[in-house]
């Protein structure tokens, strides 16, 4: 038996209400930027999964589809995670010099000016 057991229903619909309003809103902005933000997705996903999968609990249906559903939202967050890092940027191959003109350009030479 779990206590508040009405409450807990209506807190997941309300999750999984908001996790479709994230997925339409996240698909919707992957088309117009060419599907790159794919991690935004799987978030919305997985909030979808982990809420119907706690209905699914809640209301005594078949466990084994709950807890796959569980799971299936915890890879979806985690591969949500990685693709959403930043790249790593690229390592330097060499040293630089210790007055290397690269790090520091600093202000143009001045020249003879022309009048």
């Amino acid at each position: 038996m779990i206590i508040g057991r009405r409450y807990w229903i209506l807190i997941w619909y309300g999750i999984l209400a908001l996790g479709l309003v994230g997925l339409a809103s996240s698909l919707f902005w992957g088309r117009a930027t060419r599907w790159r933000n794919l991690d935004e997705i799987l978030r919305a996903v997985g909030t979808v999964c982990v809420s119907v999968g706690m209905l699914v609990l809640l209301n005594a249906g078949v466990e084994w589809v709950g807890e796959s559903l569980l799971a299936a939202s915890l890879i979806s967050f985690v591969l949500a995670l990685f693709l959403g890092l930043p790249p790593k940027a690229q390592q330097p191959t060499e040293e630089p010099a210790e007055n290397d003109q690269e790090d520091y350009p600093g202000p143009p030479p001045k020249g003879p000016t022309e009048s």
